[in-house]
């Protein structure tokens, strides 16, 4: 029944709107849940109520010790598996089929999902604001659990679509969907940004290959960020005879999908041949009402009666009578009635409790009457489950239409357009038929009218747009209409359709192919969306990127057209590079998957060009930093996006007088600096330098930025390179004390601010942040127990959450970072390989069940059968009961992918390669298809951005460094690297590096596939037992001068006049052992 934020000082939480303004809200717990954690309290009060003597202790018991085995156990075949070439993942199960959900947009541009059946699913293009995918409460182990709650991890999303779309193929009079309704053998291989799916049923003369994606080309974020998602579908004729076959595909015009009962106007479709193309556009228009026709009101029922008089009541919801808006509990609020008395289901009459409130069931039922104007409206709140908390309205006893509430308890103005039906015969039916969370319905003020309950302008709505559905080189056997009445058939072709936006409006295009025995052939659909008016997060009319470059979904499909050689061939490209790799298939697959995070409502682009995002979709706003420094995968993969927001958003508008970076931000405000963050967005601007082929960036930012390091220095009062005071951070709360995480990332900043000091000719302030960085690696040995680092707590804060003696999963992060960005060791090697050790032994478990039974607190992102690494243990003991009263403890007891890809990216750089890939094999298994999306990664909410840490661990993998503007490029292969190949990506290009070593010989091989690179100096860890007598570099077999050097194994390649290399040159350099 709503949320209610569990009471915290601020010191305790910084995410305090106090302190902060309008913060994100993950304090916030549905108040059943709270309710009960409060009466569990409570009885523990009971039954220590009687005090008696204490002979002797306390002696602790530590039940880290008992729940997590020291000993893994791990199957020595799933060892073996972590690094196997390994197979690709083709999901047959129809179950598991039913779990994908493989985002196919574009980036920044809503989301949109294939299916592993492959229907397009989820359809959220149209600016709808809300949090997670299809958010509804999951009753889990006694609690309901919301989108941030893990609700999607412990029930994954039901394949769901709010329009009607769809392909077939037809032979004769036999139609089948190309989806699980058509076919009973269908496969599905994922390989982002690609999803093919394949058809078969052994009753069918055909086989059918879809390949869909939108364009993806890494460094080109316009091509790539298209409102466009391709459909090309390959049929081939399996039988002995000549086979004619019609594919289509359908789709349901949807502006103003979610005003359609609220707002005037009608729906356009129309068909356009096209260069090139075949094109749907589907639009509509708004129509004006006239105020002089318009018949006076009619109110049906204001339920201010004492009873139900002309209402059949069935169950317990509703009670004897509708109930007076005073004697409804306080917790629910304002429920905004109209009068007195109101409808609402949640019945607490009998002295129930919150969640007996919700138990009740039942509905109630109008008296006939006959519809006498163009609107119904009312006023509804309560739950938002379709079918179970609603009002319905019935004609011949069949739901015509229904409205739900939006899981608020605040009821707001709907209503039903019922023009087509009226003279008829109706009832309205109020249905409260859910047990669980929101299981409540709140109706009132019912009236019969000739003007909408609302008046919207039409062309301002969220969902106000075009889309459409385009065939490829269109030829004579293409067939189109703007409207059918049944899907997959053409019963009649018409070129212009018009209904009223209330009425559903299909339209089709297709293609009639003749095959002969054996014979193939593809066709192509493009479906385009085009919905400029994003207002999120409180910033109105921000609009989309995307709409500054098209004018309708018209020309976004032109473009796509137009250029679509390239863009297919492009997407191709980098997808048969990114496989074709020495490492294992599924470790790519898991590595590329979260960048699919991206092209979901997790992230936008603004009209002005500006990158903006939740943490997990509709949840915590503002880009946050202590959560998106950890992505590694935008700044790779699309380096303007990330400079761009340094730039103008951290150095921009999140920008504080004295060096802070607000860790939230919206239009031209943000929130105070958390500590984490901001040492982040400092080494996300060498990363981001790094990705260029100059020094432009870096001069127009350097003097925000070392204003920014001197924010850091200025919180190590004393320069012994340990901060102190109130440290906000990833964890939602101030800690205190000398902390071994945040210590790693102020060295980690230093040594960024050192290299950037340098190459900014900036020598006094490079060699400052050198001598506090040196005291720091020192110091934060002082931090080490002898296994692993933890926090030495202020004394004068202990009222203050932290992890004391606890092993926390990001205790080196600093040095994690430090090698994504090629900064080296900050620290102690052996003490900080010790760390992840201690990780490894207390914090991996191979299943969670047994620890989240003794420790309960927490949200589901794992499960009794799934391993991970948890984020905080007490091996040595050090837990404070004092911790247990805030509610961020319950974080320590979670699994969170982003936290864990960081931890495996670190063992993967200091060659601790079976631990690294366990933690992410282990990942990989929790979001196998047959379990859950394997796209959908969950944190706080779905798709979190945090996940996208698992670009770092194929960069750590490779061993990659590189910096642009001094040409530097290396790499150091962690798995299997005698024989090894993988995909890179530098400022300008992006292509494959390989490397052989055999007997004495050792060769590395730049192939570049795309765009430019230009070299002038690169490393490679030499094979032990290579030492070098000859080297020679060649650039498309023709000899490159170089100079070389040795050092501790590493072998530098100067090249005596920078090497340039285009796309399809190949640049080999062999290293021979002396005397061969």
């Amino acid at each position: 029944m709503g949320k209610e934020q569990v009471g915290t000082t601020a010191e305790q939480n910084f995410c305090d709107s106090q302190l902060f303004g309008k913060e994100c809200d993950c304090s916030k717990i549905n108040r059943r849940d709270f309710m009960a954690l409060t009466a569990v309290g409570a009885a523990g009060a009971v039954l220590n109520s009687t005090k008696m003597p204490v002979m002797a202790g306390p002696f602790e018991e530590n039940e880290y010790l008992k729940t997590i085995p020291f000993d893994k156990k791990l199957n020595p075949q799933w060892l073996a598996s972590l690094t196997a070439r390994g197979k690709p993942a083709i999901v047959t199960d129809p179950a598991a089929l039913q779990h994908i959900g493989m985002p196919i947009n574009g980036l920044f541009t809503g989301n949109l999902y294939l299916g592993g059946d492959g229907k397009l699913w989820l359809w959220d293009i149209f600016n709808r604001v809300i949090e997670g995918i299809l958010p509804r409460p999951v009753q889990y182990k006694g609690q309901s659990l919301n989108m941030r709650g893990g609700a999607n991890y412990v029930s994954p999303a039901p394949q769901q679509s709010p329009i009607e779309q769809g392909f077939a193929v037809r032979i004769g009079d036999n139609v089948r969907s190309l989806d699980h309704s058509g076919f009973s053998n269908i496969s599905f291989e994922g390989r982002y940004p690609i999803g093919r799916v394949t058809y078969r049923d052994k009753d069918c003369p055909v086989s059918v290959k879809l390949e869909a994606y939108s364009p993806f080309i890494p460094l080109n974020t316009d091509d790539s960020s298209l409102p466009a998602t391709i459909m090309s579908y390959t049929v081939k004729n399996e039988s002995g005879k000549k086979v004619s076959a019609e594919i289509s595909g359908w789709l349901e015009n949807a502006i103003c999908l979610y005003h359609r009962e609220q707002a005037s106007g009608i729906r356009k479709n129309r068909v356009l041949h096209e260069q090139g193309m075949t094109f749907l556009s589907c639009s509509a228009e708004p129509i004006s009402e006239q105020e002089s026709s318009a018949r006076p009101d009619i109110l049906f029922e204001d339920f201010e009666k004492e009873n139900y008089e002309g209402w059949t009541v069935t169950g317990t919801a509703f009670g004897d009578s509708p109930i007076k808006m005073a004697n409804i509990p306080g917790y629910q609020g304002d429920v905004a009635g109209k009068g007195k008395r109101v409808v609402n289901t949640h019945n607490v009459r009998q002295g129930e409790d919150v969640r007996g409130g919700d138990q009740h069931v039942g509905t109630l039922t109008s008296k006939p009457f006959v519809i006498q104007r163009k609107y119904i409206n009312f006023l509804i709140g309560g739950g938002g489950h379709k079918d179970k908390t609603c009002m319905n309205l019935l004609i011949d006893d069949k739901v015509v239409t229904s409205a739900t509430g939006r899981n608020n308890n605040r009821m707001n103005p709907g209503g039903f357009t019922v023009t087509q039906w009226e003279g008829k015969k109706a009832q309205i039916q109020i249905v409260d038929n859910e047990g669980g969370g929101w299981g409540n319905v709140g109706v009132d003020h019912i009236v019969f009218s000739d003007k909408p309950a609302q008046t919207f302008v039409l062309n301002e709505l969220h969902d106000f747009g075009t889309m459409g559905l385009a065939l490829l080189d269109s030829n004579s056997e293409d067939l189109a209409s703007a409207s059918i009445s049944k899907p997959g058939q053409f019963q009649q072709i018409l070129d212009k359709t018009i209904k009223l936006l209330c009425d559903k409006l299909l339209g089709s295009v297709g293609r009639r192919i003749s095959l002969r025995p054996g014979q193939e052939k593809t066709v192509t659909f493009v479906i385009t969306w085009h919905f400029p008016n994003l207002s999120v997060a409180g910033m109105n009319n921000v609009g989309r990127h995307y709409a500054g470059r098209f004018s309708n979904a018209q020309d976004v499909a032109q473009y796509v057209a137009n250029n679509f050689k390239r863009l297919s061939a492009s997407t191709r490209l980098w997808c048969e590079t990114w496989y074709d790799s020495s490492l294992p298939y599924w470790f790519l697959d898991r590595t590329m998957a979260n960048t699919s995070t991206l092209a979901t409502s997790t992230c936008y682009r603004f009209k002005d060009g500006r990158f903006w995002a939740w943490e997990g979709i509709g949840c915590c706003h503002g880009t946050c930093t202590h959560v998106w420094h950890y992505a590694q995968a935008v700044g790779r993969l699309f380096p303007e996006i990330e400079r761009d927001h340094r730039e103008h958003v951290d150095f921009g508008v999140a920008f504080h007088t004295d060096g802070g970076i607000g860790h939230r931000a919206n239009l031209q405000q943000s929130s105070h600096p958390a500590h984490d963050g901001q040492c982040g967005r400092i080494l996300g601007v060498y990363r981001e330098h790094q990705m260029t082929t100059d020094y432009a960036f870096l001069k127009r930012i350097w003097p925000k930025v070392k204003k920014a390091i001197e924010y850091m220095i200025q919180r190590d009062s004393n320069s012994d390179g340990i901060v102190e005071g109130s440290q906000p951070n990833t964890l939602d709360a101030a800690w205190y004390g000398k902390i071994s995480f945040l210590v790693s990332l102020y060295l980690a900043t230093l040594r960024a601010g050192e290299a950037i000091a340098v190459e900014m000719k900036d020598d006094d302030f490079a060699r400052r942040c050198r001598d506090i960085s040196e005291r720091g690696r020192r110091n934060i040995l002082k931090l080490y127990n002898g296994e692993y680092f933890y926090q030495i707590e202020d004394p004068k804060h202990l009222n203050a959450i932290g992890i004391s003696k606890g092993c926390y999963i990001d205790q080196v992060f600093g040095q994690s970072w430090a090698f994504q960005v090629g900064l080296g060791r900050l620290f102690d090697e052996q003490k900080t390989k010790s760390a992840l050790r201690a990780l490894w032994k207390y914090n991996f478990v191979p299943d969670v069940g047994p620890f989240r039974e003794k420790f309960k607190r927490g949200r589901w992102y794992a499960v009794a059968g799934d391993a991970g690494l948890l984020m905080c243990t007490w091996p040595k003991g050090g837990l404070r009961e004092d911790f247990k009263k805030h509610w961020q403890y319950m974080y320590f007891n979670e699994c969170m992918t982003g936290f864990e890809w960081q931890v495996a990216s670190h063992m993967i750089w200091e060659g601790m390669i079976t631990e690294g890939l366990a933690v992410a094999r282990a990942i990989h298994d929790r979001y196998n298809a047959a379990l859950r999306n394997p796209y959908n990664e969950i944190e706080c909410s779905d798709h979190y951005a945090r996940a996208m840490a698992s670009y770092g661990a194929f960069i750590a993998a490779c061993g990659y460094e590189y910096h642009g503007p001094k040409g530097y490029l290396a790499f150091e292969p962690r798995i299997n690297p005698k024989d090894f190949k993988a995909a890179f990506i530098t400022a300008q290009g992006w292509g494959s590096f390989s490397q052989k070593i055999f007997r004495q010989s050792q060769t590395q091989q730049i192939e570049l596939k795309h765009g430019t690179l230009k070299l002038s100096e690169m490393e490679f860890e030499l094979d032990p037992e290579i030492r070098p007598g000859d080297i020679v570099a060649e650039l498309n077999e023709q000899a490159v001068r170089t100079q070389w050097r040795i050092e501790e194994r590493k072998l530098r390649i100067l090249f005596r006049k920078p090497v340039i290399l285009n796309k399809g040159d190949n640049l080999s350099i062999k290293t021979s052992a002396e005397g061969q």
